[in-house]
């Protein structure tokens, strides 16, 4: 972990027990995360390229890797379990526990959408994408590879500031899919005998717009952790301004 990683744990009291021993569970099981959080970048980037570029061999080596994902999601939920039944936490050290549980909850499923998106790719023969949105499917997979980036950056370094932005970026990828959606429907008016691979093609930007919201998830958890309020059911405008504000009366 790197030095703004640790200092932020100590804001969080998360590095002070008299157990030393309790202390490297808690560490363990966020760097257990963010080894789970690599897995799933790593599978979501060669489930974008795949996509893009009609590659099916790329797409069959996503599908085959999914269990590395669901393998680390028992594993992190069992260590967390134990955590709980043998330490007692409370205040921070409860709250990264079970901001941890709903973290990979979130990250599992990332995974299964970028399994979807190779499924379909396999399914489908390359080419079948049209340039322009190709194009516009290869943006709307930088928005979001972006935005699991940061925030597992977020997650690492208990930054609430990067969690405010992967918010702000959900938006874009929002109007990214509407603008692909209404792109995609043109197509299968103007030509019905391919609605079916357009329909494809829509489920897979469709996936793309969820892990973005999987993405804000995250954010939100991290938010609650370091805050103690929880924020999940508020409109993204109100959730927003209740994280800016929370951010400037810490500074």
């Amino acid at each position: 972990m790197d030095k703004a990683g640790s200092e932020n744990m100590s804001d969080l009291n998360l590095g002070q027990h008299i157990s030393q021993q309790f202390n490297d569970e808690l560490e363990d099981v966020r760097n257990k995360v963010l080894q789970m959080g690599g897995i799933v970048e790593e599978q979501l980037g060669k489930a974008i390229r795949a996509l893009v570029r009609g590659d099916t061999a790329l797409a069959a080596e996503v599908e085959e890797n999914d269990y590395r994902v669901n393998v680390l999601e028992v594993e992190i939920d069992e260590e967390c379990t134990r955590i709980v039944a043998r330490r007692q936490p409370a205040a921070s050290d409860l709250r990264l526990v079970m901001a941890v549980i709903k973290t990979i909850t979130d990250l599992e499923r990332i995974g299964d959408e970028s399994k979807r998106i190779a499924k379909m790719v396999t399914a489908e023969p390359a080419g079948t994408i049209s340039t322009d949105v190709r194009q516009e499917l290869e943006h709307m997979g930088d928005l979001v590879r972006e935005m699991l980036r940061t925030i597992l950056d977020a997650f690492a370094r208990i930054d609430v500031e990067m969690a405010v932005k992967v918010v702000e970026s959900d938006m874009k990828v929002d109007n990214k899919y509407v603008s692909i959606t209404r792109q995609l429907i043109t197509y299968m008016a103007q030509d019905p005998k391919m609605i079916p691979e357009i329909l494809d093609i829509l489920w897979a930007a469709r996936s793309l717009e969820r892990i973005g919201d999987r993405c804000e998830n995250i954010a939100e958890y991290i938010f609650y952790l370091v805050n103690g309020r929880d924020i999940r059911h508020l409109s993204k405008e109100d959730e927003l301004a209740e994280m800016a504000a929370a951010t400037e009366s810490q500074d």
